[in-house]
């Protein structure tokens, strides 16, 4: 059976200043988390009581793909499934835009750059219609999020460049991006 490649993002419950700070994500909780299969090539979106079945997904990745997973929505993630999920090679395209740069780059800039479009709201706007219970406006945003994502991750893989605009620079900047057009060999990947 072939391994599935997913793209992801999820929204939370809390915000860092509840939960004692960056150094706990893990108690943040999970609102809504939205992924995109390639295998299936469908997008889903899972409330948290929902969680299980994306684990089910999960056990079937060969690579997962988002902006800034490795230290903010794995860790959110982990507490909701039972296994490790460092066991998943990960392409974390913000680490990989830090490795060519120095420095973040927001999704947001990224986006508007690279692709001509724009993030539709930002995690602090989710994180109030969650908690005015606008699930559903939650939703679009975060299936938003992944989408822009996997346009990005698309972009990149096939032209091999992203751009962006600097503090130093009014102008877009061009990286050179090497992403996978296909599973990786090995977990090199999760070193990104």
């Amino acid at each position: 059976m072939s391994k599935d490649v997913i793209v992801f993002d999820l929204e939370t419950k809390k915000e860092f200043a509840e939960v004692g700070g960056r150094d706990h994500p893990e108690l943040l909780g999970v609102s809504v988390l939205g992924a995109y299969s390639y295998l299936k090539d469908k997008y889903f979106v899972y409330e948290e009581s929902e969680l299980p079945e994306f684990e089910k997904m999960l056990k079937d990745a060969g690579l997962l793909i988002g902006f800034n997973i490795k230290s903010f929505d794995l860790p959110v993630l982990q507490p909701y499934v039972g296994f490790d999920l460092k066991q998943i090679p990960v392409l974390d395209l913000m680490d990989a835009v830090v490795l060519a740069t120095g420095f973040r780059v927001s999704l947001d800039n990224l986006a508007k750059n690279t692709l001509g479009t724009a993030k539709s709201a930002d995690g602090l706007q989710a994180l109030e219609w969650f908690r005015q219970g606008r699930i559903q406006e939650v939703k679009d945003y975060c299936l938003k999020d992944v989408e822009v994502t996997r346009k990005l991750y698309e972009s990149g893989r096939d032209s091999g460049r992203i751009k962006f605009i600097s503090r130093q620079s009014p102008e877009a900047v061009s990286i050179s991006v090497s992403w996978p057009k296909s599973l990786p060999e090995s977990d090199q990947l999760s070193l990104i």
